[in-house]
């Protein structure tokens, strides 16, 4: 029954010659009970059926409801009509399942994206969310893609693990112990012996720590999961769950990894212009109308799609830190007394310090290196300056930050004083350490949030609309 049904994205492809196919979908209009707009997820595109008069009861013309999922077979021919190339004449109509119109959600009408968030598990069939959605698996599958073509192991980092790689400590605690009534130890703390691990874990800040270990074994590897953060921050730029992309690589450098992570981005962003264009290129659409109503110092200066060209099509300016931080004290918006954040040497640059560098100044992405060694994580590479580590952040215009990583630092004794220093647990990372004390190498590596370069390339300003099922402070449904 199925195996016989063409995908609509395939069919408007073909050239109409009177062929007869079949077609599956759902029903997005019914007009002057003759013309069906029907779409099967394959593109954003309709495909329109037409029911002549009087080949179809009443009672299943009254049942061709929004949402509503039919089989079609018929006729395709060349039409007559606007807006499309070609339609099915239909010889034979079946309603495959019902949608009551009058409680259906999702009504063929402009929606808020608010609106939509509360009715995550039906947006993928709006037009919008479609658009991003395909958009997304084609990052994803060019992910795998650019690390299999380079020879990278794709490697499975833990979910739950017991170490805390980012030493934030914001982490969602595993575990199987009462909530009202924990073991206790003599100190009266909760007594995690008792755990289904024995110990205290929770779900994982990142997999770079264990992806350390299998590039010094395999020379190169990345992960590409899920990550966890209970930061409890209630804005479009944060998740609590989110997918992260992190290469670690042997005989690497701080050059090479900056080398790489330009690759990385450019080839991505190249390849979903390629196989998404026109998905993308309604969203720029859906973006500049989005802007239009905006006072125009709060507009974007350029377009979606100029943006994505651009950023494919230059090389990124790599500055230092030092450099950024002289470029800010310097800019009229320092002067003027526009940021709302200070600004001197020593500081965790905010995102409007990030968005002015890249959007203002170079107007174009920017890689920042050799940060403070205070405001960074351990396992980044000290330089020679004793102030500073071998760090570098991908900014990119409208989101900022989009990927940091680093060289790592290989030397054992400077590690372990970092990690003193840090109060950082050596003891409990003590397998971590064994990569520095049996064949120690120069290597480095990086992560990107994966729900922010789609925000990037999508043009959606809310985090929460990039992912399918958000997960952020007192949400989680679906």
């Amino acid at each position: 029954m199925f195996n016989k049904r063409v995908k609509i994205k395939d069919l408007l492809a073909t050239e109409p010659k009177g062929q007869e196919v079949t077609v599956m979908g759902w029903v997005k209009g019914f007009r002057q009970n003759q013309f069906i707009a029907l779409n099967d997820g394959s593109s954003n595109n309709n495909l329109q059926v037409v029911v002549e008069l009087g080949t179809q009861d009443e009672a299943t013309l009254k049942r061709l409801t929004t949402s509503a999922s039919i089989k079609v077979t018929g006729e395709l021919i060349p039409s007559l009509g606007k807006g499309q190339k070609m339609e099915v004449k239909a010889k034979t109509l079946e309603i495959l399942g019902d949608s009551n119109a009058e409680v259906y959600p999702i009504q063929p009408k402009k929606h808020s994206l608010e609106f939509l968030r509360e009715n995550a598990h039906l947006r993928f069939r709006t037009s919008t969310f479609g658009a991003v959605f395909r958009v997304r698996h084609t990052l994803a599958f060019a992910v795998h893609k650019f690390f299999n073509d380079k020879g990278f192991v794709y490697m499975h980092t833990p979910i739950i693990t017991a170490s805390d790689a980012e030493g934030a400590g914001e982490m969602f605690r595993v575990t199987t112990l009462p909530a009202d009534n924990p073991p206790r130890n003599e100190e009266g703390g909760i007594d995690y012996k008792e755990d289904f691990f024995g110990k205290s874990t929770n779900l994982t800040v990142s997999g770079q720590l264990e992806g350390e270990l299998g590039a010094t074994a395999f020379g190169e590897i990345y992960t590409f999961g899920p990550t966890f953060r209970a930061e409890n921050s209630n804005t479009a730029r944060h998740l609590a769950e989110f997918w992260m992309i992190e290469p670690e690589m042997a005989f690497y450098d701080l050059e090479d990894n900056m080398d790489l992570a330009e690759e990385f981005i450019h080839y991505i962003i190249k390849y979903a212009l390629e196989h998404n264009r026109e998905d993308i290129e309604f969203l720029a659409q859906r973006l500049a109308e989005e802007e239009a109503a905006l006072p125009k110092e709060k507009r974007s200066e350029m377009g979606l799609m100029e943006k994505l060209d651009f950023v494919v099509n230059n090389k990124f300016e790599r500055i230092t830190y030092t450099e950024a931080i002289d470029i800010l004290l310097q800019s009229p918006a320092y002067k003027k007394k526009k940021f709302q954040y200070d600004v001197k040497w020593g500081i965790d640059m905010q995102s409007e310090h990030e968005r002015y560098l890249v959007e203002k100044h170079f107007k174009k992405p920017v890689i920042v290196t050799n940060y403070p060694k205070d405001i960074k994580s351990f396992y980044m590479r000290v330089n020679d300056d004793g102030k500073t580590v071998a760090a570098m952040d991908i900014l990119a215009p409208g989101i900022g930050e989009i990927v940091g990583g680093s060289q790592r630092e290989e030397r054992l004794d400077v590690l372990i004083q970092r990690m003193k220093d840090m109060h950082v647990p050596v003891d409990e990372l003590s397998w971590y350490l064994d990569t520095r004390r049996y064949g120690t190498v120069p290597h480095a590596g990086f992560g990107l949030g994966f729900e922010r370069l789609i925000l990037f390339v999508t043009g959606m300003t809310n985090i929460r609309d990039v992912i399918p099922f958000p997960r952020t402070p007192k949400n989680a449904e679906f």
